[in-house]
């Protein structure tokens, strides 16, 4: 999990949010929010809530019983579950105890993020509430050491998908045994459930897209395999292209060599400060030097908490590189003629003098 140590001094950067902004308090009520502040990560069926006092003092509401080894001064709980059945009025319950604990430590003007319990607090508060979701978005983006733990594990899930995904992808494997076999791949690596959803794109001969029973393998197409576990909150998100008779055609090499000819200028030229879309801008020129096309999609985001988050390696946005964020780079190329089509991903790591590869899996096709 989290450390409480790191989640103290998250706090105290969000304590500096709340001084800027002139609030006497900060309430957060998303899962990924409370988790990130308090150390303390929600069964998937219950909504917690947390304040943080202008004064550095933090309340924390847990589902059923006060959560234990957390980094909160004041836990509360409410009643998630009535003789075994979840409620569905938990986020008034979380927003009950929240603002009882605000009427206390007379807190009039308060920031929130946008979330179930929050919007709750905006209805009993009107007027009083400011709206803080563009600095937990930023503030988010630099990952500390005990986030970076938990996302190398959910790397690790990624390694040990791919290498069952190459011991069984062959023509005849049908997408839903596949999954069902990465998926347990993934959960033996981690030594537990994971705790979001398994993403990403299972789908064969195509694009992307998830795994569907009676669909079966071809010889002649691409394995597009974007693999997304998520471990104790974190995930990762790396893609790997894998031809399904291990003979790839002439046409599928040399769109492979395109896409991985983007990496070295991913790692040349990013690093802290660099524009996300003069990276996107290099790529489509390396691109269109290689084959005369754009790329089809964006190059990559920002991921840890949420498989997207800033940064977007998108011309949609205008972010810049962070020092001690993570991003993916994951360029495509796709087409009848590919048969499916090629798409490689690898997360890196935002350093001082450029970017630390943290998924170094082979990306042959064979």
């Amino acid at each position: 999990m989290l450390t409480l140590d790191h989640s103290r001094q998250r706090q105290v950067r969000l304590l500096q949010v709340c001084r800027d902004r002139k609030l006497d308090a900060i309430v957060v009520g998303l899962p990924q929010h409370v988790y990130y502040f308090s150390a303390h990560l929600p069964f998937w069926l219950h909504h917690p809530g947390m304040i943080l006092f202008a004064d550095g003092r933090s309340c924390l509401v847990t589902a059923n019983a006060p959560a234990q080894n957390v980094a909160a001064d004041d836990v509360r709980s409410y009643e998630a579950n009535w003789l075994g059945t979840q409620r569905q009025e938990q986020p008034q319950e979380v927003a009950v105890a929240l603002l009882a604990a605000l009427a206390e430590r007379h807190a009039h003007r308060v920031g929130i993020d946008a979330s179930l319990p929050s919007s709750q607090i905006a209805l009993a508060l009107p007027g009083a509430c400011v709206s803080i979701d563009t600095d937990l978005w930023q503030m988010r983006r630099r990952k500390d050491p005990d986030e970076l733990a938990l996302m190398r594990q959910a790397i690790r899930c990624c390694v040990a998908m791919y290498d069952r995904a190459r011991q069984i992808i062959q023509p005849g494997l049908d997408e839903i045994d596949l999954f069902a076999q990465l998926h347990a791949a993934a959960v033996t690596e981690a030594g537990e459930p994971l705790t979001a959803l398994l993403g990403n794109d299972y789908a064969c001969g195509v694009p992307g897209g998830p795994a569907k029973r009676g669909r079966l393998a071809k010889a002649g197409q691409i394995y597009i395999l974007d693999l997304g576990p998520c471990y104790r909150g974190y995930f990762a998100d790396n893609c790997r292209a894998i031809a399904v008779d291990r003979k790839p055609t002439d046409a599928q090499l040399t769109a492979w060599r395109t896409v991985t000819g983007v990496f070295p200028v991913i790692e040349k030229l990013a690093r802290a400060g660099v524009k996300c879309r003069d990276l996107h801008q290099a790529v489509n020129e390396s691109y269109r030097a290689a084959c005369g096309r754009d790329l089809p999609h964006h190059l990559g985001h920002g991921v840890g908490l949420q498989p997207h988050e800033f940064p977007h390696l998108n011309p949609r946005w205008d972010d810049t590189l962070l020092e001690g964020e993570v991003f993916t780079a994951e360029p495509g190329l796709y087409g009848a003629e590919l048969a499916g089509g090629i798409r490689i991903e690898n997360n890196y790591l935002v350093t001082a003098g450029g970017v630390e590869s943290l998924f170094d899996y082979p990306m042959e096709l064979a």
